[in-house]
């Protein structure tokens, strides 16, 4: 009790001059690391009962000795009713859709109608985020207003939906048979709930462009785990647009104006968010890859998923007392209802366009639009919240998406000669 305050009292935070703003000081309970362990305290509420009755279930060998009107809903959770698919392609995304019956017209409309959607979806997304995270409700003349502090419960309103829409749309849609044990949902879920509470969380210490910045440049500690761990070997063309990322990040990071405006100010809490959010959330990416070697479609694995994330945010935030004060923080600010209700309406479309687009355009189409969408969502964040960007900066930013772009055709250029390549030949493996 005495010592944890002192203990994160020595963090340091490199704030380029400045400090942190007062509202974020204001209690050791509104600290980031502070809240980070007490909501992992109330998951692992969750998660050890529950390890303990798998455990249990499987050391009594239930599948043959189970009775009664529980043993399907065991037998669902803790073991599944099918084995593996032998094939990856078998259980992952559905083969796309080809163009051959569809006018070219036809085609041209689903490419924008996708386009818009993900658009719409991840830049209303992205403004609203930022908006909640930074900004002051009720404020008047008399009246400074106050923050929104808890990122956990805009986490449970964006599962709680996307939950509802995943449901939805398995229960109206003809989906593969399901197979694979409920549980193993339960570690893409908790991963994905601390990557999505970091992104939150870090929007408190750093500004949105250099957020888009860093999840732009996931592929340099990527490549560096897979060149370490897995042996993996790399194109030249890789290494080169990741120098290039690095070299545009650091530019952009780097730069500084006099008269910077403090929510610009990036602090070495918010880096330590960001590093979270990128070792969280490749974690989420690799176990659903996993996953999918069991026939489910990518609507189960949403639906899977956010079972479980419902279920670790609402038990955390009933043990906390959190969820009653957000509550009646929505009662008293209308404004932020609106906003949070947006924001989760735009979280589970936006999965959905995810989703339809990789179905009908492959990945390639789908990367080069959500490139798009982060340098919108920069260009925007800069014109409505007034961030200042220098010259240095704005350069630092145009490297990075030059380079993701590059990324982009050389791996369709490489796709499309590893076609041509006799069966014997096998190109190099690629992140």
């Amino acid at each position: 009790r005495f010592y944890l305050p002192l203990v994160l009292a020595s963090l340091p935070t490199m704030a380029a001059g400045e400090e942190i703003a007062p509202a974020l000081q204001d209690s050791w309970g509104d600290f980031w690391l502070f809240r980070f362990f007490v909501n992992a305290a109330g998951y692992a509420s969750i998660v050890v009962p529950g390890f303990l009755l798998i455990q249990y279930f499987k050391r009594r060998n239930y599948l043959e000795t189970g009775r009664g009107i529980c043993f399907p809903v065991i037998k669902s959770c803790v073991f599944g009713s099918e084995v593996k698919s032998l094939h990856q392609d078998d259980g992952s995304l559905p083969p796309r859709a080809e163009p051959t019956e569809s006018s070219t017209a036809r085609q041209v409309f689903k490419l924008l109608f996708c386009a818009a959607g993900l658009q719409a979806s991840y830049l209303t997304w992205g403004v609203l985020q930022e908006r909640v995270m930074t900004r002051t409700y009720g404020t008047t003349e008399t009246d400074p207003g106050e923050k929104f502090k808890d990122s956990q419960f805009l986490v449970f309103m964006n599962r709680i939906l996307a939950f509802t829409v995943a449901g939805l749309y398995c229960a109206l849609t003809k989906q593969p048979r399901h197979g694979a044990p409920m549980y193993k949902y339960s570690f893409a879920s908790l991963s994905n709930i601390l990557s999505s509470w970091c992104q939150y969380e870090a929007l408190k210490y750093i500004s949105f462009p250099t957020q888009v910045l860093a999840k732009a440049s996931k592929v340099i500690p990527v490549m560096m785990m897979g060149k370490l761990v897995s042996r993996k070997s790399y194109e030249y063309w890789e290494y080169l647009t990741a120098a290039l990322i690095s070299v545009g990040v650091s530019m952009f990071l780097l730069s500084s104006a006099p008269n910077r405006h403090v929510s610009t100010v990036t602090t070495f809490s918010g880096m330590v968010l960001l590093a979270g959010y990128i070792i969280f959330d490749s974690f989420t990416s690799n176990w659903q890859d996993a996953l999918f070697t069991y026939k489910m479609s990518p609507v189960q694995m949403m639906f899977g998923v956010n079972v479980f994330s419902c279920l670790f945010t609402v038990g955390s935030l009933l043990e906390q007392g959190a969820l009653l004060e957000s509550l009646r923080f929505m009662a008293r600010h209308s404004e932020f209802t609106a906003h949070a209700v947006l924001l989760s309406v735009c979280s589970a479309c936006g999965q959905l366009f995810i989703f339809y687009t990789i179905n009908q355009f492959g990945a390639a189409v789908f990367t080069i639009i959500m490139t798009l969408r982060q340098a919108f969502a920069i260009l925007l964040s800069c014109l409505i919240y007034g961030h200042t960007v220098t010259v240095v900066g704005g350069l630092g930013i145009a490297v990075v998406f030059v380079a993701l772009f590059l990324r982009v055709y050389a791996r369709s250029r490489m796709k499309k000669r590893s076609k041509k390549l006799p069966p014997g030949d096998t190109p190099v493996q690629k992140v």
